[in-house]
């Protein structure tokens, strides 16, 4: 038992070793790392430092947000030939980036401070089921990370609002006149009413 436990704790030492190399190569990048960490799923230092690891800091390498997305594995691909498609699964690219967003998106969708991610989910997942819905959320945080990035900016949580107001459903008025056509063209007649004084 006590040279399982000491084996135990020189893992820790050499985790904590690792973690505190890592830390001080990261030191050029704590802006970045500081903005990615402040979308509203990633709260660990070790994400987000993985993130940069793996699609750097300058954004102008990729043409756009959907190229990223592609790179990353995180956008159907196009197999149709003579005008029929083959598949539609994403790509077996991007190994590692893909997964950690995927537990970023599974991260974010329980988040209540930021409820937007959640609804969204919810929309793709009753027709198109979980796992397809989790990898538009992972495209959906990818794409926010690609902006946050290019912008220098940290996550804006006033573009993600949802509407708390119910939306006004507009009821036209009836006036007596038209129920009775209405009515009418149902087939019902209209009985002749003589008032007597």
């Amino acid at each position: 038992m006590r040279v399982c436990l000491s084996h135990y704790d020189n893992i820790d030492k050499h985790i904590e070793n690792i973690e505190n190399t890592v830390l001080d190569l990261a030191k050029p990048y704590l802006p970045q790392i500081e903005i990615i960490l402040s979308l509203p799923s990633i709260k660990d230092i070790f994400t987000a430092i993985a993130i940069i690891g793996e699609i750097g800091t300058d954004m102008s390498v990729f043409l756009s947000s959907k190229h990223l997305c592609s790179w990353a594995g995180l956008t159907p691909q196009n197999n149709e030939s003579a005008g029929k498609k083959k598949s539609v699964r994403i790509s077996r690219a991007g190994v590692y980036i893909k997964p950690l967003l995927v537990q970023c998106a599974n991260a974010v969708i329980k988040s209540k401070k930021c409820p937007y991610f959640k609804n969204y989910y919810d929309q793709i997942k009753k027709r198109r089921g979980h796992k397809k819905a989790i990898i538009a959320i992972a495209h959906m945080l990818l794409n926010c990370i690609y902006h946050m990035l290019d912008k220098n900016e940290p996550f804006n949580y006033d573009l993600y609002k949802i509407d708390s107001k119910p939306k006004q459903i507009y009821t036209p008025k009836i006036t007596e006149e038209m129920a009775i056509c209405y009515l009418q063209t149902l087939g019902y007649k209209k009985p002749d009413i003589t008032v007597t004084t």
